[in-house]
């Protein structure tokens, strides 16, 4: 599995340790950083970044992406608007556990700004160590995890069929908000050299 590290600008002085504690737990995964980073010249909100997953998800750059803002909500509901993307939040390890057993979902999103004392960052990766903990998918509890995937796969056909897809709802943005996210260098190039051909030409066009 390829996951995807990346949230809002906002918590960018998290961003390092959420990439380390991935990297400890899903330990047969490949991790990619994209930040955002406390040095970045752009500064993201988690609308742009919500645009950033999307598109990574669509290209199939990636598998997976963790990510959050200071509340988390905000970037759960964001990301959901994305074509292809299921986002959870997960506030707790259970919160995480639950979701990608149950949901099997494609993104989940992090309450980065909540209580960050020690307990905080505790909480953090143990909430990233139990998403990690067994392979995704296997349903819970085990004497219902057959009717819980088989409505799991019902959300996801119903989602998207009342979507548009990616590259639809990528003309409806403002030039502005364009240019901004092909600022996010990494990212645009990441899915341009590892992504599908329709949304590297779309990329380029813009440039």
């Amino acid at each position: 599995m390829k996951i995807a590290i990346i949230q809002a600008s906002s918590q960018a002085g998290k961003n390092e340790f959420i990439y380390e504690t991935v990297k400890k737990y899903a330990k047969d995964s490949e991790v990619i950083n994209f930040g955002c980073f406390l040095d970045d010249d752009i500064k993201y909100s988690y609308i742009d970044i919500s645009i950033l997953v999307g598109m990574l998800i669509y290209s199939g750059s990636v598998d997976f992406v963790v990510t959050g803002c200071s509340s988390g909500q905000g970037m759960m509901l964001a990301c959901n608007n994305m074509p292809g993307v299921l986002c959870g939040y997960a506030y707790s390890p259970m919160d995480a556990y639950l979701f990608v057993q149950i949901n099997n979902g494609n993104a989940i999103s992090l309450p980065l700004g909540e209580e960050y004392t020690f307990s905080g960052y505790d909480n953090l990766e143990s909430t990233i160590a139990k998403m990690f903990s067994e392979p995704f998918a296997q349903g819970y509890p085990k004497s219902e995890a057959a009717r819980k995937l088989k409505d799991t796969e019902k959300l996801k056909t119903i989602r998207k069929n009342s979507q548009v897809d990616m590259l639809s709802l990528l003309d409806t943005l403002d030039e502005e908000t364009v240019q901004k996210i092909l600022g996010k260098r990494d990212v645009v190039e990441y899915i341009c050299s590892y992504g599908t051909e329709d949304i590297a030409t779309w990329i380029k066009t813009k440039r």
